[in-house]
């Protein structure tokens, strides 16, 4: 796991802002991406999809998968409990 920002230091705004962009995750940065930068691809009304015109389609879509990648982002990060059968099992009694 990441060490976190301490509050106390006294960084300079470009370190901290270095510090940010190195704890960023990709699975965070995938519904940002697929809403703002793709709009080129699909600012359009046709096709219609499921009576829907396709643009927002695509927003309906990542309202859907931007909780899928959030998740996919706190497995990455989240610390693993450890297993309480490996502490009871082979240990000294």
């Amino acid at each position: 796991m990441r060490k976190p920002v301490e509050s106390s230091s006294l960084a300079s705004p470009r370190s901290l802002f270095e510090e940010a962009i190195a704890r960023l995750d990709p699975f965070s940065l995938i519904p940002f991406i697929g809403i703002c930068f793709s709009v080129s691809l699909w600012d359009r009304i046709y096709p219609r999809i499921l009576g829907l015109p396709f643009n927002f389609f695509w927003l309906i879509c990542w309202l859907i998968l931007t909780p899928l990648c959030m998740w996919g982002a706190y497995r990455l990060e989240a610390p693993r409990p450890l297993d309480p059968k490996r502490d009871t099992e082979g240990g000294a009694q």
